[in-house]
């Protein structure tokens, strides 16, 4: 359709940059939403120029409660057909949840979770009216794995964000398909901004992926309209034996699989 677009939070840097690069190489055209306005402008002419789409950006933090609606302002502004939306942006909080204020769960809340919602409950309507659409929510392993004593809302918002996908299916009718992409390890600076890069590190090499390939793994899930894609055989393993091993087990190999999020607080 004319004057397409995919819209891409969380865009200059890890599985969001990748995401963005593997829709400029198909030809599709791009509206990059990240925190950062000088990364987000020299990525937006780097793509443009790259592979002869157009690519606008937005500068937004997620955090805010308002900014899904500006988002979504910005692009009926310009008049944007939104018919891709990748739901990428997140971070992780660090500590126990009692040492983690608030607020800052409030947060770490509206990017992971009340923002997706958001922003997909805006983009559904105009895919509704123009005949389909296609939307990723880049979920995690984690939303199979048993609670963790680190980062103790990740995994269980990460399990919401898959069921709210899979609900999505209902608009299946209307041409719109949802994909919840679930990485295990990823080599990010996701880590390093979430405080637990020491964890990551300890991780057997096995574990860990690239973001390109978790990218490629996603985009190609989504357009063949999968409810899930958990890329790469790896994790495929890990998530069927998450599902049929008692947590108790689970608890015994935490060590290998994820160093320091099961440690007693």
């Amino acid at each position: 359709m004319k004057n397409s677009y995919a819209l891409v939070t969380g865009a200059t840097s890890g599985i969001g940059l990748e995401i963005s690069k593997d829709l400029a190489k198909r030809g599709y055209n791009l509206i990059l939403v990240a925190r950062t306005k000088d990364r987000l402008d020299s990525l937006s002419s780097e793509l443009a120029n790259e592979y002869n789409i157009d690519c606008d950006f937005f500068p937004s933090d997620l955090t805010l409660i308002n900014s899904p609606n500006e988002i979504y302002e910005y692009t009926s502004q310009k008049k944007y057909n939104v018919n891709i939306l990748i739901n990428n942006a997140g971070y992780a909080l660090p500590n126990a949840f009692h040492e983690n204020s608030l607020e800052d769960e409030e947060k770490c809340l509206r990017v992971l979770g009340t923002s997706v919602i958001a922003l997909t409950k805006k983009y559904i309507n105009d895919m509704i009216s123009n005949g389909g659409g296609k939307i990723m929510i880049v979920s995690s392993v984690a939303a199979y794995a048993p609670a963790s004593s680190l980062q103790s809302l990740y995994g269980p918002v990460k399990t919401f964000m898959n069921r709210f996908s899979e609900s999505l299916s209902f608009y299946n009718k209307y041409g719109i398909s949802s994909t919840a992409v679930c990485p295990g390890y990823t080599v990010t600076n996701f880590h390093t901004a979430s405080g637990v890069q020491a964890e990551m590190d300890s991780v057997p090499g096995f574990l860990k992926k690239s973001a390109k390939r978790i990218a490629q793994e996603g985009v190609d899930a989504m357009f063949k309209g999968k409810k899930v894609s958990v890329p790469t055989k790896t994790w495929k393993v890990i998530v069927f034996l998450l599902k049929i091993i008692p947590h108790s087990v689970f608890r015994l190999v935490s060590g290998l699989l994820a160093p320091g999020r099961y440690d007693d607080i």
